[in-house]
C-alpha cells in the first residue's frame, strides 16, 4: 500500500495528483525549483523539498535529487506526472532499485516504446498497421513525407517535406531541434497523410494480464503539430471503427507487456484507414475528457494498479455524453504565438463545478497550475490551465465551453483564449469536419474576439471613464468636485493608451449635468508622439450616441444607441484590463511627458521574448546570408531561432550562451550588405 507519494513534476499535473491523494488518504510530497517556491502546487503538498536552481536540467530532470528527496521525506512511491522524467526508463529503473513504488509501466516497457523507430518495427511484426517509414533519408522514394524525431513528442523535430530538393535541409533542421529538445538527434521519415486525423485510445492494464480500453480521444485540432483541443468520443469514429481501434490498442499493449495507464496514438486517413503512430507510457494531458465520459478517476486507478490491484472491469465502461478540453496557454498572437511571461493579476473562469477530479454532473471542470499572483517565467512550458466541458451532446459541450472561455478573465498575460473560442464556434469544428491541418486552412480563427472597431473604441472610452472615476474615488483634496470638472467646460479630458493596434487618444467632454457631451477615440502616429503624449492624431471619426449609465473604477455601464453594454475594468499600475460581452482588451496608459528612449543602431537584432541564450553560431566580422541561423533562445522548454533578416556582416554580438535576456534586449548587430 502506498502511504506517502512524491510527485516528480510541477504545476497543474502535480495539483491534479495531489487532489486524488487527498481523496484516498495518501500523504503527498512536492519537489520544486527555486522559481516555483511560491507556486500553488507547493503549498498544497503535505511536504515539500526545494531543488535549488531554475532550469529543468538542474531541478525536475535531476532524478538523483528527486529520489533523494523521496528518501528524505519518507515517501514510498513516486508518480512522474507527464513530461520531464515521465517516460525516462533510467529514472523509472532507479526508482524501483531504490525500493520505491513506481507509478507507471515497467522500465523495460518504457525503454521499448521510447524509440518510435523500434516501436514501429516491433508492432509491425505484431500485425498492427504502421505507415511506411525510412530510417535513412537518402532512401526516401515517395513524397510527401514527415520528418520526425525518433524520441520525444510535442511536435518537436517535425518537418513536412514535399519534394526531394527540400529533404536534406529539413532533416538537418529536424536533427538540430530534436537534439536541443531531447538530447538525441535521431530522426526518421514517415509517409505523410494529407488531412489525417489524430486519434488516440486510452488503455488500462494490470499486473495480472488484464487489458481493457476506455474509448478514444480526438486530438486533431493542432497548431505546429501540438494539440490545443481534445475531445471524446471522436465525431469521426463509428462503433465498428472504435472496436477496431481499441482492438489494435490492446494488441499494442499486450505485445510489450504493458502495465498501468497509457495511450496508443493512431493516424486516421480520410479513407478510414488507421496506422499506429506511437505509445505514450504515461498519463496524458488530455485524460480529463476520458474521466468525464467514464466517471472514473484515472489517477486513482493508476495508484491502484501500482499497488498490484486487479482491474475491477472486464469490459470497457459505457461512455456518457461528450467532453471537450482546451489547453489555455500563455502565448502572444502578435509575435507569431511565441510563449509569453508575466504575473497573473486575475484568473477567473466562470461556471466551474469541479476541479482536478471527475464531474458528478454535466458542467465545467478546471485543472490549472496558476492562481492570481502566480508568476509565469521562461523556464517551463506555457500551459496555464485545462478547461473541460462535459455535456449530453457534442454541440452542447462546444457551446458551453466557448461561452465560458469568452467570459474568462486572464489578466497579466496574453493567451490563446480567443483562438480557442473561435475554433469551438467554427462551422467546420461544429460539424466535425476536422483534421490536423484545419487551422492552416481557416486563418479566420486567429482573429481576436474583440475585432469590431467600434467595440474597441467603446472599451477605450470605458477605460478613460473608469480611470477618472478611480481618481475621483481616491481624491483627498476637494473630493466634492466632480471628476473631469474644468473651469473652461469646452476643454475635454484626454488620455493616450497603447492598445492592440498602437497608441490611441481617448477624449471626452462632460456636460454641465455630468452627461457625456462628446467623445472620440482616434489613432496617434507613434512616430510623431510629442512630449505631451498627444502627437499627430487622425481625423475624428463619427461615433454612435453614447450615454454613461454609471461609471466606477471597476465597472462602466454605457448606453449605446439604446443598448446597454457593461465593461468590467481592472487596473494594475498603468495597465487597464477591460472585459465585456464583446471581448477583452488590454490598454497601457502612456505618460503625458515620456522620457526620451535610446535609439537602436540600424541592423540591431533584439530578443523576441525573455529567455536564456542557447547557441551562438556566429562571431563579429562574420559574413552571413539572409535566413542564416545566428543564435538561439531557450524559453518554456522550446528553442527559438534568431535568423539573419538579410545578407550582411555581423558587427557585434552582445550575448553569450547561458545569458538571460528580456524581451527587446539587444542580441547582435548586423550591417547589411558589407
Amino acid at each position: 500500500m502506498i502511504r506517502r507519494l512524491l510527485v516528480a513534476n510541477r504545476g497543474e499535473i502535480a495539483r491534479r495528483i495531489f487532489a486524488t491523494c487527498r481523496a484516498v488518504g495518501i500523504e503527498t510530497v512536492a519537489v520544486h525549483s527555486t522559481a516555483d517556491v511560491d507556486a500553488p502546487f507547493v503549498g498544497e503538498a503535505d511536504y515539500a523539498v526545494q531543488l535549488p536552481g531554475y532550469a529543468p536540467s538542474a531541478t525536475y530532470l535531476r532524478g538523483d535529487l528527486i529520489i533523494a528527496a523521496a528518501k528524505k521525506t519518507g515517501a514510498d512511491a513516486i508518480h512522474p506526472g507527464y513530461g520531464f522524467l515521465a517516460e525516462n526508463a533510467d529514472f523509472a529503473g532507479a526508482v524501483t532499485e531504490a525500493g520505491l513504488t513506481w507509478v507507471g509501466p515497467p522500465p523495460k516497457v518504457i525503454s521499448v516504446m521510447a524509440s518510435k523507430i523500434d516501436a514501429k518495427a516491433l508492432l509491425a511484426e505484431a500485425d498492427v498497421p504502421v505507415l511506411p517509414s525510412w530510417t535513412d533519408p537518402t532512401l526516401v522514394d515517395e513524397f510527401p513525407v514527415l520528418v520526425k524525431a525518433a524520441v520525444g513528442g510535442g511536435g518537436r523535430g517535425m518537418r513536412i517535406v514535399r519534394d526531394a530538393e527540400s529533404l536534406g535541409e529539413a532533416v538537418s533542421s529536424a536533427r538540430r531541434e530534436a537534439f536541443g529538445a531531447f538530447g538525441d538527434n535521431t530522426v526518421f521519415c514517415e509517409r505523410y497523410v494529407e488531412q489525417a486525423r489524430h486519434i488516440e485510445v486510452q488503455i488500462v492494464a494490470d499486473q495480472h494480464g488484464n487489458t481493457i480500453t476506455f474509448g478514444e480521444r480526438e486530438c486533431s485540432i493542432q497548431r505546429r503539430h501540438q494539440k490545443i483541443l481534445e475531445e471524446t468520443p471522436s465525431p469521426a469514429v463509428s462503433p465498428q471503427l472504435r472496436e477496431n481501434l481499441c482492438a489494435a490498442a490492446v494488441a499494442v499493449a499486450e505485445a510489450v507487456g504493458y502495465v498501468g495507464i497509457g495511450t496508443v496514438e493512431f493516424l486516421l486517413s480520410p479513407a478510414g484507414e488507421f496506422y499506429f503512430l506511437e505509445m505514450n507510457t504515461r498519463l496524458q494531458v488530455e485524460h480529463p475528457v476520458t474521466e468525464c465520459v467514464t466517471g472514473l478517476d484515472l489517477v486513482r486507478l493508476q495508484l491502484f494498479l501500482a499497488e498490484g490491484g486487479r482491474l475491477p472491469y472486464s469490459t470497457p465502461p459505457p461512455m456518457r455524453g461528450h467532453a471537450i478540453e482546451v489547453r489555455l496557454c500563455a502565448e502572444d498572437p502578435t509575435t507569431n504565438w511565441l510563449p509569453a511571461t508575466g504575473q497573473v493579476h486575475r484568473f477567473d473562469v466562470p461556471e466551474v463545478v469541479g476541479r482536478f477530479k471527475p464531474l458528478l454532473s454535466p458542467g465545467i471542470r478546471l485543472d490549472s497550475g496558476i492562481e492570481p499572483g502566480s508568476v509565469v517565467g521562461v523556464h517551463y512550458d506555457s500551459m496555464l490551465a485545462k478547461i473541460v466541458a462535459w455535456a449530453p451532446t457534442r454541440y452542447e459541450a462546444a457551446r458551453m465551453l466557448a461561452g465560458v472561455l469568452a467570459r474568462t478573465k486572464v489578466h497579466g498575460l496574453v493567451t490563446n483564449r480567443d483562438l480557442l473560442v473561435r475554433v469551438l464556434r467554427h462551422p467546420a469544428f461544429l460539424t466535425g469536419q476536422i483534421d490536423a491541418g484545419l487551422l492552416d486552412r481557416q486563418p479566420e480563427v486567429f482573429a481576436p474576439l474583440l475585432s469590431s472597431v467600434e467595440a474597441v473604441r467603446l472599451s477605450c472610452l470605458a477605460a478613460a471613464l473608469a480611470a477618472a472615476a478611480g481618481r475621483f474615488e481616491g481624491a483627498t483634496v476637494q473630493p466634492g468636485i466632480p471628476s473631469g470638472w474644468r473651469n473652461v467646460p469646452s476643454i475635454p479630458q484626454t488620455i493616450v493608451y497603447d492598445g492592440p493596434a498602437g497608441p490611441v487618444e481617448v477624449g471626452y467632454r462632460l456636460a454641465a449635468d455630468g452627461a457625456l457631451a462628446q467623445w472620440w477615440v482616434r489613432v496617434v502616429d507613434p512616430e510623431e508622439l510629442d512630449l505631451a503624449g498627444l502627437g499627430h492624431v487622425g481625423v475624428v471619426d463619427e461615433h454612435p450616441p453614447v450615454a454613461v449609465v454609471s461609471a466606477s473604477a471597476h465597472k462602466v455601464v454605457l448606453d449605446v444607441a439604446g443598448i446597454r453594454l457593461t465593461v468590467d475594468v481592472h487596473r494594475v499600475g498603468n495597465v487597464s484590463y477591460l472585459d465585456s460581452v464583446e471581448g477583452s482588451v488590454t490598454l497601457r496608459e502612456l505618460p503625458r511627458f515620456p522620457l526620451p528612449s535610446m535609439e537602436l543602431e540600424e541592423g540591431s537584432l533584439t530578443a523576441p521574448l525573455p529567455g536564456a541564450v542557447g547557441r551562438v553560431l556566429v562571431s563579429p566580422g562574420q559574413r552571413v546570408g539572409a535566413g542564416e541561423l545566428l543564435l538561439t533562445l531557450e524559453a518554456m522548454k522550446l528553442e527559438h531561432p534568431v535568423h539573419a533578416p538579410a545578407d550582411g556582416v555581423v558587427s557585434v554580438i552582445k550575448v553569450r550562451p547561458g545569458a538571460l535576456v528580456d524581451t527587446g534586449a539587444l542580441l547582435a548587430v548586423l550591417h547589411p550588405g558589407g
